[in-house]
């Protein structure tokens, strides 16, 4: 059986890679990874932390692209990979533009596509942009759907998705997570990382959404500048190198002695620092997901959210980007040791650290020329 796995951004390669460790460690596969490049340095340096060495690059990446030019590009680009290689699956992670434009690529020269992580639904097609439009796309164009939840399942289900096609088999970023949290590291002296107050408690604050740029920022700076005023705390922000974020972060945050601005992280330096934090507001899917097995409440800058799963499992809260409401729940998660204590000790209802291990399975039990068996609709264990 050949694989192409798929891969363009930091996200997409961090929740591919322990599905790419898998395919290797199983017998009868030969797996081909290939990047578009739609964010090189971080998907490769990713891929790097995870000993893999992606076959294939494309190098789309230009300054300020849209997202109609980096599905051109990924579409013109992988097309002749696709012909030469001629995979029985192609394996894509997410909701980018790079999945959408991939999955088109495949399904137009008749390849079998699987989707890992889908079925994520905010029901609202502008937010988050491009990535509601992207996924929902997708989901009807491809063969095989990974849910990460039972929740996404039912997504999927309400949208006509047979359910033979679809398999709950948890997310593998948790498997990701999983993987640095058995190795040690510590930032070494350079690291500005090992620098941070020992006897503070850390606030960890991530933004990069496309629906966060402009006054929604500008309002998250405003709240961060707020509570980074409060003695007992100091406040870390990666900062995305994106300009419509750096400017503004930097812009606004820079030089308050209780925040400490770093460059974008690596995965293993983030991990090591949500582990270390006391509580986490961030506008990132992958966070929402992570967090929960860290033990870490997550306040979720956004006004919707496509991972209602740990809200319900009372592991985060949507506070949105009005800087009132952020201030107000984090203080009394700062304030209230009970309630923190609730949010830090619910279940990760996104996995158990064996999702790549599922989806493998599945893959090895699919027929690439006809129907999967009935009994592979829920792999669980």
């Amino acid at each position: 059986m050949r694989v192409m796995l798929v891969a363009g951004t930091r996200p997409e390669a961090i929740k591919l890679a322990p599905v790419v460790l898998a395919l290797r460690a199983a017998p009868g596969i030969d797996s081909l990874v290939l990047t578009t490049g739609q964010h090189r340095e971080l998907a490769l340096e990713v891929f790097d932390l995870f000993g893999i060495q992606p076959d294939v690059d494309l190098a789309i990446m230009r300054a300020n692209q849209s997202p109609t030019q980096v599905a051109a590009a990924v579409l013109t680009g992988l097309e002749p990979h696709l012909t030469d290689w001629h995979p029985d699956w192609v394996v894509v992670q997410g909701d980018t533009t790079t999945v959408l434009a991939a999955t088109i690529a495949a399904h137009y020269g008749g390849f079998r596509v699987a989707h890992v992580e889908a079925g994520l639904r905010s029901h609202d097609r502008r937010n988050p942009f491009p990535e509601e439009f992207n996924r929902v796309l997708t989901s009807h164009a491809v063969d095989l759907h990974f849910a990460p939840t039972d929740g996404a399942r039912d997504n999927l289900l309400r949208e006509g998705i047979p359910s033979d096609r679809i398999v709950v088999t948890g997310n593998p970023v948790v498997d990701a997570l999983h993987h640095f949290r058995g190795l040690e590291w510590e930032p070494g002296p350079a690291d500005p990382l090992s620098r941070l107050p020992a006897d503070k408690r850390l606030l960890l604050v991530t933004t990069h959404r496309r629906e966060s740029f402009g006054p929604p920022l500008e309002r998250i700076c405003q709240a961060v500048s707020s509570l980074a005023r409060r003695p007992d705390v100091h406040v870390v922000v990666p900062v995305h190198p994106n300009p419509q974020v750096s400017m503004v972060v930097r812009e606004r945050l820079t030089g308050a002695t209780a925040i400490t601005l770093v460059d974008p992280l690596d995965y293993r330096s983030l991990v090591w620092l949500m582990h270390r934090s006391h509580l986490i507001l961030t506008d990132s899917g992958g966070i929402q997901e992570e967090a929960p097995s860290l033990g870490k409440p997550v306040l979720i800058l956004r006004e919707v959210t496509e991972r209602p799963e740990g809200i319900a499992a009372g592991c985060a809260e949507l506070v949105g980007t009005e800087i009132d409401r952020i201030v107000a729940v984090t203080t009394e998660l700062l304030d209230d040791t009970e309630r923190y204590g609730r949010m830090a000790h619910a279940a990760n209802p996104y996995g158990d650290g064996h999702a790549a291990e599922r989806i493998v399975r599945a893959l090895l039990t699919c027929d690439p020329d006809g129907e999967r068996p009935a009994h592979m609709a829920r792999m669980g264990g």
